[in-house]
């Protein structure tokens, strides 16, 4: 498994669109902060599964998106559970996010906070 922090350009609109379907239902706006895998989905054709790291705030998820490719526009939708695999079949952790991010929002905890406990379960955080 892989995570990247820049999204390949080639993935870019189906992330954007990804970003803005997730977002609607959502009180804060997340913003992407990751992709699990993007060489797997860029590799994909029509429809794409996307596994994408959004954060808001202190708060950051693994979500999964299929996104299909409609001349101009995407049509977006969640992921099933099955779909969460990568190619070698290893399950993706929902929560824990790239070093970058977690690095960013410990930097803002500590200045903040005296002092921030981290607790670490099987990859979460």
């Amino acid at each position: 498994m892989i995570v990247a922090e820049k999204i390949p350009t080639a993935l870019l609109a189906e992330v954007e669109a990804a970003l803005a379907w997730f977002n609607q239902d959502q009180s804060e706006p997340f913003e992407v902060t990751g992709i699990v895998d993007p060489d797997l989905a860029a590799a994909e054709a029509e429809t794409r599964v996307l596994h994408l790291i959004l954060c808001s705030g202190a708060r950051c998820e693994q979500r999964s998106f299929r996104v299909k490719s409609l001349g101009g526009s995407f049509e977006v939708s969640a992921a099933a559970a099955t779909e969460w695999a990568t190619a070698s079949g290893e399950v993706v952790a929902e929560l824990d996010p790239p070093p970058g991010p977690r690095r960013g929002w410990l930097d803002r905890a500590l200045g903040e906070h005296a002092f921030v406990l981290l607790l670490f379960y099987r990859g979460f955080w």
